[in-house]
C-alpha cells in the first residue's frame, strides 16, 4: 500500500490489486490469520478487528488496524488481481509487484488469458522486497524511481520501443541500486 501511495502521491496513475483466494491479515497467532474476502471494505475490516476493546489494542499494537486505516485513505478494499477484466487489465503498461509469488501469480493470470484483439504489451515487474513497514517505504521510493526512468523512456521511444529497451534499463537500475539497498528485479513481457 505505500508504493500506491507514493506513486499516487507523485501524479502516477496507479492501482493495487492482491492474487490469493482472500485477504489474510495477521492473527493472534501465524495459525489464526483474520480472514476477509476481496472487496470487503477496509472499513469494515476495522470495525471486525476492533470489535472488543482487546482486539483493539491487540491489532493496534500488531499494528493491522493502522494498515486498515491506510488502505481506507487510499481505496474502498482490496481487489483481487484474477478477478480484473481484460479491458482493466489492458490499461496497465506496467505492473510492479513487490514479492516473487504475486509476480509470479501475475505472469500466470497474464498467461491463461484470452488474448484481446489489441494484443498489448504490459511489463510485469517484481522488486522483491521484505513485507514490513520500513521496507515498503524504501520500497515504494525505488518503485517511484523505476517508473519515472520507464516513462521517460516510453515518451522518447513509444510502448514499442520501451519493449526493446526495457532489459537493459532494469539491469543497469538494479545494479545501481545494489549500491544502496540490496534488490532483485525480474522481468517479464506480457501480452494479452
Amino acid at each position: 500500500m505505500e508504493a500506491h501511495v507514493v506513486l499516487g502521491n507523485a501524479g502516477l496513475t496507479v492501482e493495487s490489486y492482491g492474487t490469493g483466494t482472500q485477504v489474510r491479515l495477521p492473527g493472534r497467532s501465524a495459525m489464526e490469520p483474520r480472514v476477509f474476502k476481496f472487496g470487503t471494505r477496509y472499513e469494515d475490516m476495522y470495525k471486525s478487528l476492533a470489535a472488543t476493546d482487546e482486539d483493539e489494542a491487540f491489532f493496534t499494537q500488531n499494528g493491522v488496524l493502522g494498515l486498515c486505516r491506510r488502505g481506507a485513505a487510499v481505496k474502498a478494499g482490496p481487489q483481487r488481481w484474477q478477478d480484473t477484466s481484460n479491458s482493466d487489465v489492458t490499461k496497465h503498461d506496467v505492473v510492479i509487484a513487490f514479492e516473487e509469488r504475486i509476480y509470479d501469480a501475475v505472469v500466470d493470470d497474464l498467461q491463461t488469458r484470452e488474448p484481446t484483439e489489441d494484443f498489448e504489451a504490459i511489463h510485469v515487474v517484481c522488486l522483491d522486497t521484505k513485507d514490513n513497514p520500513h521496507e515498503a517505504k524504501v520500497q515504494g521510493r525505488v518503485a517511484l524511481e523505476l517508473c519515472w526512468l520507464l516513462e521517460i523512456t516510453a515518451k522518447r521511444v513509444g510502448k514499442e520501443g520501451l519493449v526493446a529497451e526495457i532489459p537493459e534499463i532494469l539491469d543497469a537500475f538494479q545494479n545501481e541500486r545494489l549500491k544502496h539497498t540490496p534488490i532483485k528485479v525480474l522481468h517479464q513481457l506480457c501480452y494479452l
